[in-house]
């Protein structure tokens, strides 16, 4: 029998031939085409690292890892040789008759009215009938553990390819899986099944019979390249220029002259990506000053030596944070970038708004570290529709900063970049985004494995390691795991060392190999240790001086009326003519609310306003004015104060003379007071004013009773000190009477909450590298109640995007604008008259969805069925009689202005 070279893979998008039925690109076409594109995948993009694990793995050589992976790429679609692909519904047509019919009448094809209804994906079909065919040419198997096996493993893992691995297939099944899935067809469909294998390993000239083991590293490798290589070979207008003629017969030869073809644009396709050609310089000779040295030059002195002796690993930097820290972290990873062959780093934080704040100077470092192109993306739930977009937004927004790219150095890709889509973008060169992006590797959700595996060729940064609650802590431990097993070289930065920062050490030891001797960060500030990830040691170097700039951070603690208050401590910055401040409240109205006081009350100040309920490109730009108005050197002349949110807590480069703030706990207090600029910082507490909902009550109420009227903190060496009184255990056993009893209670509430949210994480991370056993379908079991918001509880509350529109014009001629009466900002429709997600970007505002749950807001049919916009609730915005916009819910009304969005409960 020969090749059937009517099975097809690919239609959609083709568009149609001359007799107008829909044009399909053979599936042993598309198979060949994905081989292809693996070939130049692992020569031009994977890490010498990545293409190590994989052949030790298997046992073979480095050309043969290769030869396989294109091998296995190639097979990956092959379950699309099944009844329900070839005979779906929604198929490709001729006259509004399936092209694929005929098959069904000819003798070999015949098939039962069970194959029609069996709903097993291609994917599935792919990995059940793979274990058996692996097994019939020599791959090691075992009839009782047969994910324990090669032939199971390679199997499972191009099942995965869709983002999603399925369940073992046990003996069994594996040796008539048509007796459990008659989808899968029998006689001539499972001839061509086997044809097609034949000759996707004919043609590739695979002649090695691997007999080694599939590590988890290997997997996430292999998965990775197989994913990425259909992803490439399935771009629309690039199979267009491959397209067979209709009597192409597929018989070896025309393979053969097929397979240089898709050879000879392989390379092309990876050109697309913008992926290609980053890596990181060799470190400069770090100075060797006199005196003492600091934090930056302790690490650059030393890294390097620990990472020539040892290899690349995590190093983990315990100081207040400042701009100091994080060029330290920064230099570190570049010298552990260039160790590990690295091809780009990601730099995660604690929210979007510090995410924004950290690019400018995530970007200095690249300029001086990167070489060959580099492009980098924004990454966090205000930017995820498409980063591409935002990134290129942001840089607007930032021109005035000088960090705008000079033109031909155009560091943010294009619109239409192959990268602009949520699930590529974390494989961009450089990204800067939420630490949610990386826990989402370690979470059962579609592609998490993906993430990984981008991951794997780059640095990562985490900057406030700590900022997070027992529930994202949870998977972070995972992630390091993961990370150390896939030696992903590491930095995290947190404010003080404690026992969760000794967990993370643990973490990632536990990922290396390394014994289960605790090995504790050092509890002086600023510190830094260094974990290697070849062995999982744990290296203390030498410590660097004491600061050289220590500081006394002033805390008072006022009652009365919290806007009194603020009046009060900004006087005398008003009368001074100089000055600048921060205040937080606890909420986008509280601020907004202040914002008008202030600019009502002293017409001399200068007043800003930033939270997280704006526009993000009316943040962006404000934050961008910031950096410099606040700035060490001051941009700005007279008394200036900052309004704002917890938002900006993570900001760096913003300074002040005075910092005042809303009750919160020790850590955030102190995140914010470290703002402050000069050897006496001061710190004013409203004790009266609103916490955050989002603060733990403990905390809260823990850290009053530490203060009481005021504390005198000397930076940063009583730092760890102060962060250990306020959560030790006997903290209430100080306390007497009703106080005493209160905080009992609270901490026992955030006991319960603690261990709920420990569980839940528990119960929702994937396991660790060393608990999978082989079998890859435990990264991808469903969890009843695994919803989509679980994601966003990782960093607190979950929240909608919401993009406001301004109706303009009369009932049956409205048109909705972006801006108000700016018709040039018109909401654009694409050509099936649906909506431009990337145009949504700068307009999109984060807010908490329990204002919104229950909201279907204004959306069309064109808008809810797309999926980028799924989750952005459109709002149709109607002017008042007192000329302000309007939106009104079923239990809150919506006000937009220029500063920002105020959402108010209605009575």
């Amino acid at each position: 029998m020969s090749l059937e070279s009517r099975l097809w893979g690919k239609a959609a998008g083709l568009g149609k031939d001359a007799r107008g039925a829909d044009q399909t690109h053979p599936l042993i076409c598309h198979l060949l085409d994905t081989a292809a594109v693996a070939e130049v995948v692992w020569e031009q993009l994977l890490t010498v690292h990545q293409r190590s694990m994989v052949a030790e793995a298997l046992q073979v050589s480095d050309g043969q890892a290769r030869t396989l992976a294109a091998f296995w790429a190639g097979l990956h679609d092959i379950g699309k040789i099944s009844v329900p692909f070839q005979l779906h519904r929604n198929g490709p047509k001729r006259g509004g008759k399936l092209l694929a019919q005929p098959l069904s009448g000819e003798p070999g094809y015949v098939f039962g009215a069970g194959a029609v209804q069996d709903r097993q994906s291609h994917e599935a079909a792919a990995h059940w009938w793979l274990v058996g065919i692996f097994k019939e040419i020599g791959y090691p198997s075992s009839k009782r553990r047969p994910q324990s096996q090669l032939s199971h493993a390679v199997a499972q893992l191009l099942g995965g390819h869709g983002g999603h691995f399925h369940p073992v297939v046990y003996d069994k099944d594996s040796r008539c899986p048509a007796a459990r899935h008659p989808g899968l067809g029998v006689g001539s469909w499972e001839e061509q099944r086997r044809i097609h294998f034949d000759e996707v390993r004919r043609v590739l000239g695979v002649e090695s019979v691997p007999q080694g083991r599939m590590t988890p590293g290997a997997a996430v490798v292999l998965t990775g390249l197989v994913t990425l290589s259909d992803w490439l070979a399935s771009i629309e207008e690039e199979i267009r220029t491959r397209l067979r003629e209709e009597a192409w017969a597929g018989t070896p030869d025309d393979l053969d002259s097929y397979w240089q073809i898709a050879r000879s644009a392989a390379p092309r396709l990876l050109q697309r990506t913008d992926l290609l050609g980053t890596g990181f310089a060799r470190p400069p000779e770090p100075a060797q000053g006199a005196g003492k040295p600091g934090l930056g030059a302790t690490m650059a002195l030393q890294v390097p030596d620990l990472v020539a002796e040892h290899g690349p690993g995590m190093v983990v930097v315990t100081a207040p944070p400042s701009e100091e820290r994080t060029e330290a972290a920064l230099r570190a990873a570049a010298v552990l970038g260039h160790a590990a062959g690295a091809r780009g780093l990601f730099y995660a934080l604690p929210t979007g708004s510090a995410a924004d704040s950290h690019m400018a100077q995530v970007h200095a470092l690249a300029e001086q570290a990167l070489t060959g192109p580099w492009r980098s993306l924004l990454l966090h739930s205000s930017s995820r529709l498409k980063p591409a977009e935002a990134a290129e937004q942001w840089a607007h927004a930032n021109a005035a900063g000088g960090v705008s790219p000079e033109p031909g150095e155009e560091w943010a890709p294009a619109a239409n970049s192959w990268l602009n889509s949520h699930h590529r973008a974390l494989l961009a060169a450089l990204g800067t985004g939420t630490v949610d992006e990386l826990l989402q590797a370690v979470m059962p959700v579609k592609f998490n494995v993906m993430r990984l595996f981008a991951l794997s060729g780059k640095v990562v940064v985490v900057d406030e390691a700590h900022a997070r609650g027992a529930w994202g802590h949870g998977l972070m431990l995972r992630f390091l795991e993961w990370a150390a097993a896939l030696r992903i070289p590491v930095v995290l930065a947190a404010m003080a060392a404690d026992k969760s920062v000794d967990a993370m050490l643990a973490a990632y030891r536990r990922g290396a190999g390394g014994d289960r001797e605790p090995v504790a960060q050092p509890r002086r500030s600023p510190g830094w240790s260094f974990v290697d990830a070849q062995s999982g040691g744990g290296h203390l170097p030498q410590q660097p001086a004491d600061a050289a700039r220590p500081s006394t951070l002033s805390i008072e603690v006022v009652d009365g009326m919290p806007y009194r208050a603020i009046e009060a401590a900004l006087a005398p910055i008003v009368a001074a003519g100089n000055g600048r401040a921060a205040v937080y409240r606890a909420t986008p109205a509280e601020a907004i609310r202040t914002f008008h006081q202030l600019t009502k009350d002293f017409p001399s100040l200068n007043v800003t306003l930033i939270h997280e309920q704006m526009r993000n490109k009316d943040r962006w730009q404000r934050l961008a004015a910031c950096r410099g108005a606040f700035a060490p050197n001051g941009g700005v002349s007279g008394p200036s104060v900052l309004v704002t949110t917890s938002m900006l807590e993570h900001v760096r480069g913003l300074h002040f003379d005075l910092v005042l703030s809303g009750p919160a706990p020790l850590a955030a207090l102190l995140a914010r007071a470290t703002q402050n600029v000069g050897d006496r910082s001061k710190l004013v507490v409203l004790r009266a004013d609103n916490a955050s909902e989002l603060d733990d009550a403990a905390l809260v109420r823990r850290t009053d009773l530490l203060l009481g009227t005021g504390r005198t903190v000397a930076l940063p060496e009583e730092l760890p000190l102060v962060l250990d009184e306020v959560y030790a255990d006997e903290f209430a056993d100080r306390l007497e009477g009703p106080a005493a009893r209160e905080l009992q209670q609270l901490d026992n509430q955030r006991t319960v909450r603690e261990h709920k949210a420990s569980g839940t994480a528990r119960w929702l991370a994937v396991p660790g590298p060393g608990e999978l056993d082989g079998d890859l379908g435990l990264l991808s079991r469903d969890h009843t109640g695994m919803e989509p918001e679980l994601l966003s509880s990782v960093l607190g509350e979950d929240v909608v995007q919401v993009v406001c529109l301004y109706e303009h014009g009369r009932p049956g001629n409205r048109v909705y604008l972006l801006e108000d009466g700016v018709p040039e900002q018109r909401l654009e429709h694409g050509p099936k008259k649906r909506p431009v997600p990337g145009q949504l970007v700068p307009y999109l505002i984060p807010v908490p969805k329990r204002l919104v749950e229950g909201m279907e807001g204004d959306a069309n049919n064109a808008w809810r069925g797309m999926a980028a916009l799924k989750n952005v609730l459109r709002l149709n915005l109607k002017k008042s009689e007192d000329g302000r916009w309007m939106y009104t819910g079923p239990k809150h009304r919506f006000c937009m202005s220029e500063h920002g969005l105020l959402i108010d409960e209605l009575p």
